[in-house]
């Protein structure tokens, strides 16, 4: 599966997070915040966290 930033958007909904920001540098850095939040409290998996984190990094931003 081809995961990009609507994995990313759809792993934070089901925590009821929703991360907007017109400046796409600041966006990813917030999801990468909250990201790291989710896992630092035993949310997501160790798989999510890093596949998510790569994903961010491969922003590109």
């Amino acid at each position: 599966m081809n995961k990009d930033l609507t994995y990313i958007n759809r792993l934070l909904l089901r925590y009821g997070i929703y991360v907007y920001d017109k400046n796409e540098e600041t966006k990813i850095e917030m999801m990468k915040l909250e990201i790291r939040e989710l896992y630092r409290n035993q949310l997501i998996s160790k798989e999510e966290f890093i596949e998510s984190l790569t994903i961010l990094r491969n922003r590109g931003v």
